[in-house]
């Protein structure tokens, strides 16, 4: 969605109304490249022989490389028998090769050959006994393979070099590899990736058959997802957009084909089909030398033509429906031409003048007014075919209904040309203050690069767009309103309810198999002894790292300067929370809808907008910040204005009702929402008790009774407390201080601080498993236990016990629980951190599964916490992986002051990490045993768990403590 608006922001930071986007060829020690005349990003591309495509941008904020290996290969290329295809071969890709991930290719190879046979049986077998003995088969042969394969070796590898963010996704086009790793490491990189992308090995498949399961699972028991699937069906019945799923059919997966993941690899995977992106610290002619000596050797092959299907046009309006236990919501979705249709351009516009999030037509009228509790309108392009989709969440006692004619009234509102050209310009600011930020980032650029390769868009014509979308009219969104927009949408109800449509993917029996954790390639080997010159880490010096100063008044005033763009940040710091007061919290939620003597709401939202600066508020249980960010260029008209909002809100009794019947909505939806119950509700009552941060909330009946002029009269008097002001932005600090002497208004004496109320930790004196109902496939759970109050001296250990125990895909955790096992999905473990020096430590380790092994899952994870194995190998690259992201991680701009603040939570006035970077490397495995025998062995858990009643063995679950199934009015406190 945010790749084509890039275009504008690109016009408005070129300055060029009619720029030209030329490319232009040059040759460097032999590798000729492409640029593009006028491209911010200043990208080079390259094409190696064999027909890889290679995108390269050079940001030097830290010595670090985001990497993106995209493959023209995604879910509307399966084939219709075996949907899911290339979403499992996703999986498989980080399994290895003969050379990565086996001690004994020779043998294993043998075993695996036995294992594809068996599954071309059983996925044709139709009776059920016969299925069971060829899967228990499978299962035994499965156990011998694994005894040659050496589990997630590639994940060790780039864990070792420093890797960050090890991952990969799946869509309707495209499978993108993603990785972000050290400058120094390109080569090691390249070598491994090269590796494991010329060749496949469907190594412990049934394991990972079985994570794949569970991600189906877990799409079932997402409400949201299945919205998004119904509502793909309903666009495109024949198109695969529609017509199949990314992660496959409940029947498909049951019956997979190694053989056709196989093929589908050999088919698609090849360097004619992919391209590398990778935005950072770049020596452009020594990376594009490493790349051609790896993935140069891949073998181009010719790639299958891939011919869309063309939908019929729609010409009625197609109604579905879903059914389960989230919050109600309608989506309503139209159809548009694909990526490179100028249609699909206009699409975009005409998504932002609807809804920007700040001003636009549905953001004013129907989210300011307080008419619809959320609404939100995505314009999403794919290659084929594009699709506008709006979402929106009633109010209470407002039905769906009610709802689709509020969107549909300000569609018409654009159709009959009821909008302010004015609002087309802010638009177009708004998207240069985007691109400035996402220009920050390197995976914004990589990203970039990938999307233009799996749209087939030339890099000059995705720069080139913008002077097209620069010069879209008033008219040009009228008429093209009036040509896409009637009834020829579908529509998807979202009801709360129980869906008894749902099949989920039942567990099969698998036998744990080995992970050899000790054991290690010869490619391993190899690639780790190579030698890599080092990078020496930076840490800071909170003395010499940013400014200290202060107004005439003594109002404190840490100071950055951002010499890259022309962004700021402006933040008031003061140490009032929800602790001293909720209604607090109260009062700055209503000042997102009210406006002052001089401005309705409607026009400070307008004019926040229009000068590309937004205005936000955070209130945390001891802290508040209030914020200005935008165009420096704007600072000080914004701050104007900021100001007057602060000093001056006008009270309105409308608003506030409404805003109150919208928090009690909020509420109510909050109990149906299971991220909600299991990760707020239950782990703050684990830790709490009934009485808790999450449940100091102001009551109905006081939400009811309070007088709005109560709260603009708290928020003038903020400021009059002690508070900090932090600025990052271009502003010269003289500059800054002396607008903000002008502007702010605080005082030299300020007032004292409200007492806090105090929410005690409770004790855990015994093992408890704390039970809410819910209805979904899965049942996810945690461990919770209370461990020894906060210790700055601890903090190395904890990192290291946490990347080596249950930090990453290599981890002891991760490995046991999923590689081996086969009993989780989702899975982690950490000791956390408290939020400041006054609270304990809380060892975590959570599990999402299907609710048939939850016992197992549960077992297994308790097995862990009680004793930590002995893995060498997997300690030695926990603390690789610690050394070398610390020698390469900068804390940089604005981040900087972040990270003082932070620690001066703990009490901590210097920079922790050169702690754990002098410490990490002396240390063994008796320290994480010491520690571990300490803080974490032996200790009550509370076990919060959420599932279906009905699926799960309580009586089994009482060997972990007393059992205890609570109400959510007990959770929740309302």
């Amino acid at each position: 969605m945010k790749h084509y608006f890039i275009c504008i922001a690109l016009w408005v930071a070129t300055n060029i109304c009619t720029a030209q986007y030329t490319p232009k060829t040059a040759t460097e020690d032999g590798y000729t490249y492409t640029t593009v005349s006028n491209d911010p990003l200043k990208t080079r591309i390259y094409k190696l022989q064999n027909g890889l495509t290679v995108y390269l941008s050079s940001y030097q904020d830290a010595p670090r490389i985001q990497t993106y290996i995209a493959v023209k290969a995604g879910s509307k290329m399966d084939p219709s028998s075996l949907t899911g295809l290339a979403h499992y071969l996703e999986h498989m890709v980080f399994k290895g090769t003969s050379r990565i991930g086996t001690y004994n290719w020779d043998e294993e190879q043998k075993q695996l050959a036995v294992i594809e046979q068996l599954y071309e049986k059983y996925r044709i077998a139709k009776d059920t006994v016969v299925r069971k003995k060829l899967y228990k088969q499978i299962d035994s042969v499965s156990g011998i393979a694994a005894k040659y394969a050496i589990a997630n070796e590639y994940d060790k590898m780039l864990s070792a070099i420093g890797a960050q963010g090890t991952n990969a996704y799946t869509f309707v086009e495209q499978t993108v590899y993603v990785n972000d790793i050290p400058a120094n490491e390109i080569e090691r990189w390249a070598t491994i990736e090269s590796e494991r992308f010329g060749q496949m090995v469907p190594r412990l498949f049934h394991t990972e058959l079985e994570a794949v399961y569970e991600e189906k699972n877990r799409s079932l028991d997402n409400d949201m997802s299945k919205v998004i699937e119904t509502t793909f069906s309903a666009m495109f019945p024949n198109h695969q957009y529609g017509s199949q799923t990314t992660i496959g059919t409940v029947e498909h997966l049951k019956n997979p084909s190694v053989t056709a993941i196989k093929a589908y690899f050999n088919t698609y995977y090849v360097p004619n089909n992919m391209a590398i992106c990778m935005s950072g610290d770049i020596d452009f002619a020594k990376t594009i030398k490493i790349l051609d000596a790896t993935f140069g050797k891949m073998t181009p092959k010719p790639v299958p033509e891939y011919k869309p299907y063309t939908e019929a046009p729609i010409n009625q309006i197609i109604t579905r429906k879903v059914i389960g236990p989230s919050p109600q919501s309608i989506t309503l979705c139209w159809r548009f031409p694909g990526a490179q249709n100028k249609d699909a351009m206009l699409m975009e516009m005409f998504s932002r003048i609807l809804a920007n999030g700040k001003a636009g037509l549905m953001d004013l009228d129907l989210v300011q007014k307080q008419k619809l509790l959320a609404v939100q309108s995505y314009p999403f392009r794919m290659k084929d075919y594009s699709i506008h989709l709006i979402f929106a969440m009633p109010r209470a006692d407002q039905s769906l209904e009610d709802v689709k004619k509020l969107i549909i009234g300000q569609i018409d509102s654009i159709k009959q040309g009821k909008f302010d050209e004015q609002l087309l310009k802010a638009i177009i600011l708004n998207e240069k203050l985007s691109f400035m930020r996402q220009l920050e980032s390197n995976a914004e650029r990589a990203d970039y690069f990938a999307d233009a390769f799996i749209k087939d868009i030339p890099w000059d014509k995705y720069v080139a767009t913008l002077d097209d979308m620069g010069k879209i009219t008033k008219k040009d969104i009228v008429d093209f309103a009036n040509k896409y927009y009637g009834n020829n949408y579908s529509e998807v109800y979202k009801t709360v309810g129980k869906d008894e449509t749902i099949k989920k993917v039942d567990k099969p029996a698998i036998t744990p198999v080995d992970l050899n954790r000790e054991k290690t390639s010869q490619f391993y080997t190899q690639v780790m002894n190579k030698n890599v010159q080092k990078i020496e880490p930076v840490f800071l010096d909170f003395a010499k790292d940013f400014t200290k100063s202060a107004l005439a008044n003594g109002t404190e005033i840490n100071y950055k300067q951002n010499t890259e763009n022309q962004i700021f940040y402006l933040d008031y710091l003061i140490d009032i929370g929800n602790e001293h007061d909720p209604k607090y919290a109260l009062a700055l939620s209503y000042l997102n809808y009210l406006g002052t003597d001089k401005m309705s709401a409607e026009q400070v939202k307008k004019q926040f907008y229009n000068l590309a600066c937004s205005f936000s508020f955070s209130v945390a249980d001891d802290r508040m910040q209030l914020s200005l960010s935008g165009l420096s260029e704007n600072a000080l008209p914004a701050l104007k204005l900021f100001e007057q909002l602060i000093a001056a809100p006008k009270p309105d009794t409308a608003a506030y009702r409404k805003m109150v019947d919208g928090i009690l909505k909020e509420r109510t939806d909050a109990k149906l929402d299971k991220r909600s119950i299991l990760f707020k509700g239950l782990f703050s009552y684990a830790i709490y008790g009934p009485k808790s941060p999450f449940t100091n909330i102001i009551s109905q009946a006081d939400l009811r009774k309070m007088a709005p002029k109560t709260l603009t009269d708290l928020i003038p008097t903020l400021t009059q407390y002690k508070h900090k002001i932090r600025y990052y932005g271009p502003m010269e600090i003289n500059t800054l201080k002396q607008m903000l002497e002008n502007e702010h208004k605080s005082i030299a004496a300020p007032k004292s601080l409200p007492a806090k109320t105090a929410f005690a930790e409770t004790d855990f004196n015994e093992n408890t498993v704390l039970f809410i109902p819910y209805d979904m496939v899965q049942a996810e759970m945690a461990f919770i236990a209370k461990s020894a109050p906060y210790n700055a001296s601890l903090t190395p250990v904890i990192n290291l016990y946490n990347e080596y125990f249950g930090g990453s895909m290599s981890s002891i955790v991760f490995q046991e629980m999923r590689e081996s096992k086969a009993l989780a999905y989702a899975t982690f473990a950490r000791y956390s951190t408290p939020k400041n020096k006054d609270y304990s430590y809380i060892n975590l380790a959570y599990i999402g599964t299907q609710a048939d092994k939850l016992y197992e899952a549960a077992k297994g994870m308790k097995a862990l916490l009680d004793s930590v194995p002995n893995a060498q190998t997997t300690l030695n690259n926990a603390k690789d992986a610690i050394i070398n992201t610390l020698r390469t991680e900068r804390i940089t701009k604005g981040i900087i002051m972040l990270k003082y603040d932070e620690n001066n939570k703990y009490g901590i006035n210097y920079d922790i990490r050169k702690n754990v970077y002098d410490q990490v490397p002396s240390m063994t495995f008796e320290n994480i045993k010491q520690f571990h025998a300490q803080y974490v062995k032996g200790k009550k858990y509370k076990l919060v768990l959420i599932g279906a009643k009905d699926k799960i063995d309580f009586k089994a679950l009482e060997k972990f403590g007393k059992v205890k199934e609570l109400k959510l009015e007990e959770v929740f406190g309302y």
